[in-house]
Parts: structure tokens; sequence; C-alpha cells
């Protein structure tokens, strides 16, 4: 089991599949969004604007969490049958209108024209083993089919061991955080020049 760690839902108990996803620390999440509401409160934008796509959902616990905090809606994509079938009891448990699951694989959802408004926030918690590129290549997807907003900010979760940037052009690169093993990388819809903020220690 896993938790709601903020917002409406603060508390609510989260279940988790039984295999074939590797759900996010409470330590990471914690983190994560400490620097999501500080990137947001930097763009002036409030969670109750926020339209979120929560690719590799696996418990949906990453979009679940935006939704307890105030966010507009939720689209939650998981491919696993078992895993799509413990989002739907947890958007059941967390009981707060604006989730809707697409039960595909990122990419194939991706390739496919967005039937509803683009989203602002894009969470990918993918498997370890893909490559840097294959995620970049998703994101890019993802914009071209109209899922992605024109100013919308990317956290993807890796592993510390892969440096390479997991962000298509037209993304620059904000932030970069290590957390044991796992690194979350930030990233912004943008075609201006790359920033780069690559303190990995996490401060």
């Amino acid at each position: 089991m896993t938790r709601i760690i903020a917002g409406s839902a603060r508390g609510r108990r989260l279940e988790v599949p039984a295999k074939g996803t590797r759900p996010t620390s409470d330590r990471v999440r914690e983190a994560m969004f400490s620097t999501l509401s500080s990137l947001l409160a930097e763009q002036g934008t409030p969670w109750g604007e926020i339209g979120v796509l929560d690719g590799y959902a696996g418990s949906g616990a990453l979009g679940l969490e935006c939704l307890s905090r105030g966010a507009a809606s939720v689209v939650l994509v998981e491919r696993h049958p078992a895993a799509a079938d413990v989002i739907r009891r947890n958007i059941r448990a967390v009981g707060i209108a604006g989730a809707r699951l697409v039960c595909s694989a990122l990419r194939a959802a991706a390739e496919r024209q967005n039937p509803g408004a683009p989203c602002s926030l894009v969470l990918l918690d993918p498997p370890y083993e893909l490559t840097a590129i294959t995620i970049a290549e998703e994101l890019a997807l993802l914009d071209a089919g109209g899922w992605i907003d024109r100013a919308a900010i990317a956290v993807v979760e890796r592993p510390r061991a892969d440096e390479a940037s997991p962000f298509p052009p037209g993304w620059s690169r904000v932030r970069h955080r290590a957390y044991g093993d796992t690194v979350l990388w930030y990233g912004h819809r943008t075609s201006a020049p790359e920033a780069v903020d690559s303190d990995p220690g996490g401060q």
C-alpha cells in the first residue's frame, strides 16, 4: 500500500499492483511535489488550472496525488490490465472527480490525437530499462498528438546511472535532482535555449 501525501485526500491509502510496476517512494514523491509546487508558483499557475498526464501510471498514485492537491483533471495511462484495475479502485478510494483512465501503452496513446484538452503537467515513471531516447520520442509524440500544452512542465523518473536527458528538442531541462538511485528530471516545454540546474544532491 501507499498513500496520498497532501490535499483533500491526504492520508488515503492506495492499493499497489502486485507486480509489473515500480511505485515511487514516499520520499521521492514528497520531493517531487515540493519542487513542482515551486515551479508552478514561479509560473503563477495554481493547481486548479492544471491538467495532468500520468504516463506509466502503475497504481495511479502520482496522478491522484495531483488530483488531491486540486488539479482540474488527470489522465492516467496504463497498459497492464491488472494495474488498470488497481487504478480504477484507487480512483474510487480517493473519491475526487476529474480522473480519466486510458488503458493503453503510452506510445500507442501518444500516436492517437488527444480527444481532450492538452495537459500542462506530464509525469513519467517508465520502466528503468527504457532508454532516454525512447522516452524523448514518446514526449515528442505526445506533443505532436495534442496531449501537451505549449508551456507544459514534465517530470521524468530515471535511474541515477542513466545520465542522458530524456527530453526531446523543444524542451529545456530546468532541474535535475538525485535521491539515492533515483533521479528526477524536470523539463519545460519551450523553444528557448536550455537552462540547466544540475545539482545532483537534491538541495
